[in-house]
């Protein structure tokens, strides 16, 4: 492929097949998110580079994709606009700005695109949908336990069966580190070590801490804590019990926190209040959760699927960004699905429905002649009022290479409208299935594409 018809590097082309697929999934989202009482929610793709910058963390701020000044000040080199880097720091400037027209409790879904500046992979693009839904105005558990619920429907109904919703807190998280010996100062560049745990293990998490300064516990090791709640977990056969014995050790370990006893609590009554719903048995408490993302105050959590290297979705309580912009704190919390990445897995493991893969038109009209263009019209304009797809073939040809042309489209049935089949006042309808081929009179034509749709 001439490299000049490429998209940029980590953006994609969406055809006909792609679209499709995403709508499918959108769909569902949307139809879940409805039924828990979310509103639909739209914000600009350009932010105010202030709005940004500043509330991702150390690595989420290289990542912003920035727009230079234009006109007369192109020159210059600054940057006074950002593209979009997620859907929930937008959703706090609107919440600050629109205080007033909101509801107590604000409830919205967010279906758009995203863009980060960040190293293409697999599964992994710079511009991206998210689908984010979100609670504001309450620090009840309920807020997390209803979202857990609602992410947990919307995989179920997508095919996903055999996934895991990993739950932590970043209160917890910092009381492990004050009794790791991590100096408080140090949490914040602990915790992007910690947060790729999963990746390189211990022992890289290790190496890491080091060469960022941290220093190792009273014991001379480090990630002392995480060494003792893990074991909880290995070969743990009941997951409801592996969460209740991790919440007891974690109550021993941080007793002398309260800030990190309180986000213990709100553990337990998270894991409590969703043991009858969906999420309750895909929750699964993980001491090294992390989530990089800066803003986050509470609970954190994340969707992972075996075989799949990163997740499905996260998200968690961020009780201080709108005070960033309001000026006062309003509770918070939220969950993002990466869409890319759902339906890049979808795709690969054949989890979509037949009929997401449907032909562009279920009937095709053939163009003899140019007589016939008029009656091949006004007999679509009849087919579509009733529901139908159609597609008519937009020049006179061959009726051979109309019929391989519908063939190749994956149309269902073929309709022959000419000179005699006009002056019989009859269509001939080939159903390309079967090869079968019958003439049809006009005023019957419906009812038989009815019938057949429902043979």
């Amino acid at each position: 492929m001439p490299e000049h018809t490429r998209p940029a590097r980590g953006m994609r082309d969406f055809l006909p097949e792609d679209v499709r697929r995403r709508d499918y999934v959108i769909a569902i989202v949307r139809d879940v998110y409805q039924r828990y009482g979310f509103e639909p929610l739209e914000t600009p793709s350009l932010e105010n580079i202030e709005t940004l910058t500043g509330k991702y963390g150390e690595e989420g701020n290289k990542l912003i994709f920035k727009v230079l000044r234009r006109g007369e000040h192109e020159s210059s080199g600054e940057t006074d606009l950002a593209l979009r880097y997620d859907l929930t720091v937008p959703l706090a400037r609107v919440v600050a700005e629109y205080r007033g027209k909101l509801p107590k409790f604000f409830k919205r879904y967010q279906i758009q695109p995203v863009w980060r500046a960040d190293r293409p992979a697999r599964g992994r693009f710079r511009e991206f949908y998210q689908c984010d839904v979100d609670s504001i105005g309450s620090r009840s558990m309920v807020v997390e336990a209803e979202l857990c619920s609602a992410v947990s429907d919307v995989l179920t109904r997508l095919g996903f069966d055999n996934f895991t919703l990993k739950l932590n807190d970043r209160r917890v998280l910092s009381g492990l580190l004050y009794a790791a010996g991590v100096p408080a100062e140090m949490h914040g560049t602990a915790l992007v070590a910690l947060d790729k745990l999963d990746k390189v293990g211990f022992e890289g998490v290790e190496r890491e801490l080091r060469e960022r300064g941290v220093p190792p516990g009273d014991d001379g090791r480090y990630l002392g804590p995480w060494r003792q709640l893990l074991p909880l977990w290995e070969n743990a056969s009941d997951p409801a019990q592996a969460n209740h014995d991790s919440i007891d050790l974690l109550r021993q370990l941080l007793a002398g926190h309260v800030e990190a006893r309180e986000g213990v609590d709100d553990l337990d009554e998270i894991l409590r209040y969703s043991s009858g719903t969906s999420a309750g048995r895909h929750l699964r408490f993980d001491a090294t959760l992390a989530r990089g993302l800066s803003y986050y105050t509470g609970a954190i959590m994340e969707i992972t699927v075996p075989d799949l290297a990163g997740s499905l979705g996260g998200g968690g309580r961020y009780d201080n960004l709108i005070g960033m912009f309001l000026g006062e704190n309003i509770p918070a919390c939220g969950f993002s699905l990466g869409l890319e990445r759902i339906l890049v897995v979808m795709s690969e493991r054949q989890m979509f429905p037949a009929d997401v893969q449907q032909a562009a038109a279920d009937v095709m009209i053939t163009l003899f002649d140019s007589l016939s263009v008029e009656d091949a019209l006004a007999l679509a304009s009849e087919l579509r009022a009733d529901g139908r797809r159609v597609e008519v073939y937009p020049e006179p040809d061959k009726l051979g290479k109309q019929f391989k042309y519908a063939a190749a489209r994956g149309v269902r049935y073929v309709l022959v409208v000419g000179a005699d089949e006009r002056a019989r006042n009859e269509v001939t309808v080939k159903d390309m299935t079967t090869g079968d081929q019958t003439s049809v009179p006009r005023a019957e034509l419906q009812a038989r594409l009815q019938a057949a749709r429902h043979g």
